[in-house]
């Protein structure tokens, strides 16, 4: 269980691409589980945040394979605490008296609403999304121009437009279903990804550039090839 919010899928699916690289042929199969539900956590009087973000959820099968030019082609990940104030749901515990003997309080679990900082998130994923994404296209001896799809998670599509632009990528190869869900967090990336393929659009042997951005803030990259 990996908590990274809208990078969290990503994380999820590196992770589990380890495991079924290094186990020593133990573990044949793996499914990742991105999904949120950010409508618990938005301030519904809050125009300026509520109306961006959704509820859903995907899922991903890998399954180990002998193919050395099939999967999980390359990864990165990062995260940086310091950002923390640019986009949160902060803890809020209230204590709880319990009845003991010796009497204790406990915090109980809660959490405030979900807060961003729009212009100070869109200019870090501006900055750290062509970076990570360079990371793994190198981790994978690629390059932008093998690339056949680039899927970001669905924040922004002037985010998306400004990161296809800085890799050389043409806006043709952006998979994006924003308009139809809004921001789903760890859940947009596979929801955009399974649209894609039942449509016809990603077809095997594609490779497919991806991306996710958010709390922590973190950050990570995946190059997939599709199979």
């Amino acid at each position: 269980d990996l908590t990274a919010a809208c990078s969290g899928f990503l994380f999820g699916s590196v992770t589990a691409g380890q495991f079924l690289h290094n186990s020593g042929n133990t573990i044949k199969n793996a499914i990742v589980v991105g999904a949120d539900a950010l409508s618990r956590w938005v301030d519904w009087d809050d125009r300026n945040v509520c109306i961006l973000f959704g509820d859903g959820a995907g899922a991903m099968v890998l399954q180990a394979c002998d193919e050395e030019d099939n999967g999980i082609l390359g990864g990165a990940s990062h995260s940086n605490g310091e950002g923390y104030v640019n986009l949160n749901c902060a803890y809020t515990g209230s204590p709880r008296k319990i009845a003991t003997p010796e009497e204790l309080t406990l915090s109980k679990g809660e959490y405030g609403n979900l807060k961003m900082k729009g212009r100070e998130v869109y200019k870090f994923a501006t900055r750290e999304v062509p970076a990570v994404l360079e990371e793994a296209l190198d981790s994978a001896g690629m390059t932008a121009d093998d690339i056949d799809w680039l899927l970001l998670h669905q924040a922004n599509i002037r985010i998306m437009d400004v990161v296809a632009d800085r890799l050389g990528v043409p806006k043709e190869k952006i998979i994006t279903n924003l308009a139809s869900y809004g921001n789903t967090s760890a859940g947009s990336i596979p929801i955009a990804l399974d649209e894609a393929v039942r449509s016809g659009k990603v077809k095997k042997g594609d490779v497919i550039a991806c991306a996710g951005f958010g709390a922590g803030l973190s950050w990570g990259s995946a190059i997939l090839k599709w199979g």
